[in-house]
C-alpha cells in the first residue's frame, strides 16, 4: 500500500463578502501518495487554487475561512498547528509554485537575494553556497545568463522568467510535497518540457506533487491520478488512463471532448454548454445541472455524493 503524504478530509472553505457568504471549496476529500503526481483539474473559479492555499494555510482571513475538515500531512493535521510551526513546514516540507509570480516576488529585492534568503531559512548553509546553488537552479529552469540574472530586480525579467524563478525557488529546497499552481502557463513549449523533466526528476526522488491546471494536455503528460473539480466540488477521481479512456462524469466527458484531436482539422470543437454558475447562486441539486445534457428531475432536486464506481474510481453522478 502506498504511503499517504497528504490526506484532505471534508475540507470546506468559505468567503464572506459584501455580496454574501459562499463556499469556494465544499466538502472536498482526496489524498496524495508518496512519490505520486496528482492533477487537480477544472475550469477557472472551481476552487483549485483555494484548495492549494488551504494546504499551506495561506487563505486570506478575512474574508476567507476554513470552516471544516482536516488536512493531514504525514499524519499531522496542519489546521491544528500554530503560525510558527506552519512557517517551518512552508517552503521546506511543502513548497508551492504560485500562479502569479509578479505578486509572489518582492519588487524591491534582487532575485539572487530572494533565492538565498529562501534556502537559508530552511537549510544550514553558508550565504556563498546558497548563492551558488541558486545560480545553478536558474540555469536548470532555462534562464539564460543566470549569473547576471541573480542581480536583476523582478520587473527587469519577463513574466516567463519570473515564473521560472518561482519554480526554482520552490524546487531547490527539496520539499516532501510540491504544489504547482499552473506552473507552465507563461512558458513556451520548449521550456515547459524542461520544467516537466525537472518535476519528473523530483518524483523519482519520491517527492509528492500536486499539479493544478485547466490544461488536460498537462494532466496527460504528467499525472498518475486525476481529481476533477467543478463549482467548488470534486465530481470525479481516478487513474489518469481510466479518466481519459472512459470518463464517467458528464463534466469530465465535456472537458475531454473540448480537446483538439489529430485528424480533426476543420471541425468545430465541442464546448461544454453554458457557463460556470456564480458561487452565490449554485443550483440546489447537482452544481452541473444547468449545463448537463443528461440531467433529469432528480439532478435538480438532490445533490449527488462522490461514491465508489469500481477500479479505484469515484464520481458524483446519479447516472452511475
Amino acid at each position: 500500500m502506498v504511503e499517504k503524504i497528504l490526506d484532505i478530509n471534508d475540507l470546506t472553505v468559505t468567503f464572506e463578502t459584501d455580496e454574501g457568504v459562499f463556499n469556494a471549496v465544499d466538502h472536498v476529500s482526496f489524498d496524495i501518495g508518496k512519490g505520486e503526481i496528482v492533477g487537480l483539474v477544472g475550469e477557472s473559479g472551481c476552487g483549485k487554487t483555494v484548495t492549494a492555499l488551504s494546504i499551506t494555510r495561506l487563505i486570506p482571513s478575512p474574508p476567507g475561512r476554513i470552516a471544516s475538515g482536516k488536512i493531514l500531512f504525514k499524519g499531522e493535521d496542519l489546521l491544528q498547528l500554530g503560525i510558527k510551526e506552519m512557517r517551518r513546514i512552508r517552503g521546506r516540507k511543502i513548497s508551492m509554485i504560485f500562479q502569479e509570480p509578479s505578486a509572489a516576488l518582492s519588487p524591491l529585492h534582487r532575485i539572487g537575494n530572494q533565492m538565498v534568503e529562501t534556502i537559508r531559512m530552511h537549510q544550514k548553509i553558508s550565504k556563498k553556497k546558497a548563492w551558488k546553488l541558486s545560480e545553478e537552479w536558474l540555469g536548470k529552469v532555462g534562464i539564460p545568463d543566470a549569473k547576471e540574472r541573480m542581480f536583476a530586480l523582478p520587473y527587469q525579467l519577463s513574466g516567463g522568467m519570473q515564473q521560472r524563478v518561482m519554480i526554482s525557488m520552490a524546487m531547490m529546497t527539496e520539499p516532501d510535497l510540491l504544489i504547482a499552481d499552473e506552473p507552465t502557463t507563461a512558458l513556451d513549449v520548449t521550456i515547459q518540457m524542461q520544467i516537466f523533466e525537472l518535476i519528473r526528476a523530483m518524483k523519482n526522488k519520491e517527492v509528492s506533487i500536486l499539479i493544478i491546471t485547466h490544461d488536460m494536455g498537462v494532466i496527460w503528460e504528467m499525472c498518475d491520478r486525476v481529481v476533477v473539480m467543478y463549482a467548488s466540488e470534486i465530481v470525479e477521481e481516478g487513474r489518469r488512463n481510466d479518466i481519459f479512456s472512459t470518463p464517467a462524469h458528464p463534466y469530465t466527458k465535456g472537458l475531454l471532448n473540448s480537446i483538439p484531436k489529430l485528424g480533426c482539422s476543420g471541425k468545430r470543437l465541442k464546448a461544454v454548454a453554458g457557463y460556470v454558475p456564480s458561487p452565490y447562486n449554485y443550483p440546489t441539486g447537482c452544481h452541473f445541472y444547468d449545463r448537463c445534457e443528461f440531467a433529469f428531475k432528480r439532478c435538480k432536486e438532490e445533490k449527488p455524493v462522490l461514491k465508489d464506481i469500481g477500479k479505484n474510481r469515484k464520481a458524483a453522478c446519479f447516472l452511475l
